[in-house]
């Protein structure tokens, strides 16, 4: 029984070993690539680097506004998550808690949102972004980013409610303290765990997204780092400058890995509770 237990140990694992190894590797390259000369890529791609040139990484901060680019993006991903908690918490309170007419009808609007492509409405969202001078706005763009992900953010801040005993509401009311004061006094630091795994989902989209950007963005000085880096991409098919695309590259993705590797707990346990929940 043990051989046979420790046989389907060592079959599960080696799908995960191979598979974390297909998804590794390529960014130990990119990494090693950022310290190297492009007569290294060129002449000797998988080896190590001589020497650690930094570069790269300088060379891709200022000459191709990655600095610039990595400042917008996180601007707008830090504002973009704190609008969408401020939006979604009180919504999903009410929509949890309050019965009104029209509440199932308005909850299933929002889920159902979730199923639309977002692709829909960026023509319909240019035009009326133009129309009131919002275009080529950090700010505005921040605004798109936390409305497309209300819907999101509240299914998973609902079923972490849901699971807040009543009675502690109640007794608040008692003894006269507001619906404003049990939200953000009683009932929110009860789903830290909810907001935090939103929060963190919800900045790890904004920071790598695209398209919204390359539509609502026009002077190369509001780039976010997608944006940049594609025109990065593009320079270095010309100029030949690998060795600073892979430094970008890593400049960019350096940032979600310590985010994640930070709260990757808290997003296990905030999707475990709220699934359980």
């Amino acid at each position: 029984m043990k051989n046979v237990k420790s046989l389907s140990g060592i079959a599960v694992r080696i799908p995960l070993l191979l598979w974390s190894f297909m998804v590794i590797f390529p960014l130990i390259w990119m990494f090693i690539g950022a310290l190297k000369t492009n007569a290294e890529i060129f002449t000797s791609p998988w080896s190590l680097p001589a020497t650690l040139n930094f570069k790269n990484f300088v060379v891709a901060w200022t000459d191709y506004n990655i600095g610039r680019a990595f400042l917008n993006s996180l601007f707008v991903t830090f504002l973009g998550t704190v609008l969408t908690l401020a939006f979604s918490i009180p919504t999903a309170y009410a929509l949890e808690r309050l019965r009104f007419k029209g509440n199932e009808i308005l909850l299933n609007t929002y889920l159902a949102s979730m199923m639309i492509p977002s692709v829909l409405g960026w023509i319909p969202l240019f035009f009326l972004l133009l129309k009131f001078n919002l275009l080529d706005n950090l700010w505005a763009l921040s605004l798109v980013y936390a409305v497309s992900h209300i819907p999101f953010t509240i299914f998973i801040l609902i079923s972490f409610m849901g699971n807040v005993p009543k009675e502690l509401e109640e007794a608040a009311a008692i003894d006269g303290m507001s619906p404003f004061g049990i939200l953000f006094k009683i009932v929110t630091p009860l789903i830290v765990s909810g907001i935090v795994t939103s929060s963190i989902l919800n900045a790890i989209a904004f920071w790598n997204e695209y398209f919204m950007a390359l539509i609502l963005l026009q002077a190369d000085s509001k780039n976010t780092l997608g944006i940049a880096m594609d025109l990065l991409k593009t320079s270095a098919q010309y100029e030949s400058a690998w060795g600073v695309l892979f430094a970008g590259l890593s400049i960019a993705v350096i940032p979600v890995i310590i985010f994640y590797s930070i709260f990757q707990r808290h997003i296990v346990k905030g999707m475990t509770e709220g699934a359980i929940k």
